[in-house]
């Protein structure tokens, strides 16, 4: 009999690709989606057939533990979240309520429905912030420095505690920054090849960014899913921190970018604004893999070049196709 899965947050980056991920390995998925006005499903239309959504919301309880209990899951993804740094300063309540305590309602639903199961949390490097060492581990300290930061901490240490206090199989995740086509125009590696794109096509003229000397360990959304899941194929629940192991900088990103549609000079495209600076800046992000590699044997397969080639490509076909 096939494995179930549950995803919350089925329609983001990362949950499309984990739901294609597992349909692969033939689960049957179900994914939580909120009621809104306008379904945002685009991500995960050419699998709708293969799903099946429940309607719900990781601040209302009561949905959680109905759908827990509707889906029966052998694993619980919880991938849901307010997940940009940037609108966590404008909305820090809201960004608690489903980034922080969202993570304390599903874990009190699968404690009460179906505490048998597999659960992963998502947690973030940006939980490191002001790093306290490089590259990150395990067992770094965390010194977040955003409220999207602060509410992954919560996320992570009550998962910790959920697993301690009652024998659950409950794992987190730290994910340093990964993207896709997929990802969100509000972030940063989207924003670049989207204007680059836009550039190429003769629509843009200027793509204006914030600090371009702040460093991120980027990989390709794709691969981490394979680490996600790996993580709960394990005999004893434990965290594992999951990245590339090198940082690169914004610039490096627009460089290579502008690179792809055969723009050098690209400093004549592009502007430095200070109002895209965020109010705390994180430091240097670089992973330290080891213990993924050693226990889970994830090697990531898409390098920094080839990341950046496969955003910049979908967003010429994407953009192109309008």
């Amino acid at each position: 009999m096939s494995k179930k899965a549950f995803i919350t947050g089925i329609t983001g980056q990362d949950g499309s690709y984990l739901a294609e991920f597992l349909l692969e390995k033939g689960y049957q998925v179900y994914g939580l989606v909120r009621r809104l006005s306008t379904p945002n499903t685009w991500r995960i239309k050419h699998i709708l057939d293969k799903v099946e959504l429940i309607s719900g919301d990781l601040t209302d309880q009561n949905s959680l533990v109905y759908a827990i209990r509707q889906a029966d899951p052998d694993e619980i993804y919880n991938l849901a979240a307010q997940s940009f740094v940037g609108a966590s300063f404008v909305q820090p309540v809201l960004t608690g309520e489903t980034t922080g305590l969202g993570v304390t309602r599903i874990l009190e639903a699968l404690r009460l429905t179906k505490p048998e199961a597999k659960f992963y949390q998502a947690s973030s490097s940006e939980m490191f912030g002001k790093v306290r060492q490089t590259p990150q581990n395990e067992l770094t300290p965390f010194y977040p420095r955003s409220p999207y930061g602060v509410a992954k901490v919560y996320g992570h240490w009550i998962t910790v505690n959920y697993r301690e206090s009652y024998n659950l199989f409950a794992v987190s995740g730290i994910l340093f920054n990964h993207e896709s086509p997929r990802r969100g125009l509000d972030f940063v590696t989207r924003k670049i090849t989207h204007a680059v794109a836009n550039i190429k096509l003769g629509r843009q003229k200027k793509l204006v960014l914030g600090n371009l000397e702040s460093k991120r360990d980027w990989g390709y959304a794709r691969d981490y899913v394979e680490a996600i899941w790996l993580m709960l194929q394990q005999d004893q629940p434990e965290d594992f921190v999951i990245g590339m192991g090198e940082a690169h900088s914004v610039k490096e990103f627009v460089q290579k970018a502008f690179q792809v549609i055969g723009i050098k000079n690209w400093q004549d495209y592009v502007e430095s604004d200070e109002k895209f600076f965020r109010p705390a800046e994180v430091d240097r992000l670089i992973a330290d893999t080891s213990k993924a590699k050693k226990i889970l044997g994830w090697q990531p397969k898409t390098d920094f070049d080839d990341l950046v080639k496969i955003m910049v490509e979908a967003d010429l076909k994407l953009l192109g196709e309008k």
